[in-house]
């Protein structure tokens, strides 16, 4: 009996575990049920963009996972290349040199640039002789900047060299994001402008897409801007004659210096006094002369003698007493 007992208390008990099993299950999957539902409609209420940019993560995350990174390159699965020949840099140069021909070492530079594959963007030409300068504007290709930029240096005597970078790679990176993002949020105003069924949502709907299309166009032409920047570098090269003086010569001192300084300061004075004597002539010579006319017929009537009557003399003294 006490084994009959034991086997029923047994199977008792797998009944038991058995139900609680059961019950658990189906609890799980009225709870899976309830968040997929809560989810679907989340997901159906969620806009285009907020969709794209989850899709994004999710496709990033699966990238790195598959690529056998840890949890930390996963999350900074967004970052830009940190290799050297993988950023977008912008190189700009600036450089004076002194040459004997300047309109033959133009056309050299001209030619240097041509090789190099890219063109002259500006050329500024000023005198013929000795003292002659020109100003040479080049876009050249970034990986042929620096090859470029010695080949003109041994043109003639190097004077100055200005080299600038601009590392542009994160913000490169941040406007292709906000370019899908905008793309994205241009679709869904264009899905819901399809569905619109009044006059008001048609109108409204119509100056958001607007509004949304112009900020892709802007953020597109600042993309291609930077694109053009980082793939053609410039260069702007400055070649002067022998004779021709550089902007950063030190000032003159001496005697000499001083006089030449002070000469001219006097005939610039003179100038200016002659100008101003010369702008009041017409009314000197309009007013002058009645007043000159004027006062000559003043003097002359006041040289007319005049009339007067005779003066009598004095009467005369009595003679004086003698004395007793």
């Amino acid at each position: 009996m006490t084994t009959m007992g034991a086997g029923m208390d047994g199977q008792a008990g797998r009944r038991r575990g058995a139900l609680l099993t059961a019950m658990a299950l189906t609890a799980t999957l009225a709870v899976a049920g309830c968040g997929a539902d809560d989810s679907g409609a989340r997901d159906s209420a969620a806009s285009a963009p907020e969709r794209a940019v989850a899709e994004g993560g999710v496709e990033g995350g699966a990238a790195d996972k598959n690529s056998g990174t840890d949890a930390e390159g996963a999350a900074g699965a967004g970052a830009p290349d940190l290799r050297v020949d993988q950023r977008a840099i912008i190189y700009t140069g600036a450089m004076r040199v002194q040459v004997t021909d300047v309109d033959a070492a133009a056309r050299e530079v001209t030619a240097v640039v041509t090789r190099a594959g890219g063109f002259i963007g500006g050329d500024v030409r000023r005198s013929a002789d000795a003292d002659a300068e020109a100003e040479l504007q080049l876009r050249v290709p970034a990986a042929k900047f620096s090859g470029v930029v010695e080949e003109i240096a041994k043109l003639g005597r190097q004077q100055s060299r200005d080299i600038n970078t601009r590392d542009v790679t994160e913000e490169t990176v941040d406007l292709e994001a906000r370019i899908i993002s905008q793309r994205a949020r241009v679709d869904s105003a264009r899905r819901l402008l399809a569905r619109a069924t009044s006059i008001a949502d048609l109108v409204s709907l119509e100056n958001e897409l607007g509004r949304r299309e112009a900020d892709l166009a802007s953020l597109e032409a600042k993309k291609r801007r930077l694109a053009d920047l980082t793939a053609l570098s410039t260069i702007t090269v400055s070649l002067a004659g022998p004779a021709a003086k550089t902007s950063d010569e030190k000032a003159e001192t001496g005697f000499l210096v001083g006089l030449k300084g002070g000469w001219k300061a006097f005939v610039a004075s003179m100038t200016v006094l002659l100008t101003v004597l010369g702008a009041l002539l017409p009314w000197l010579v309009a007013l002058g002369v009645p007043l000159v006319v004027l006062l000559l017929v003043l003097r002359r009537r006041r040289k007319t003698p005049a009339l007067t009557a005779p003066v009598s003399g004095p009467p005369p003294v009595p003679a004086a007493r003698s004395a007793p």
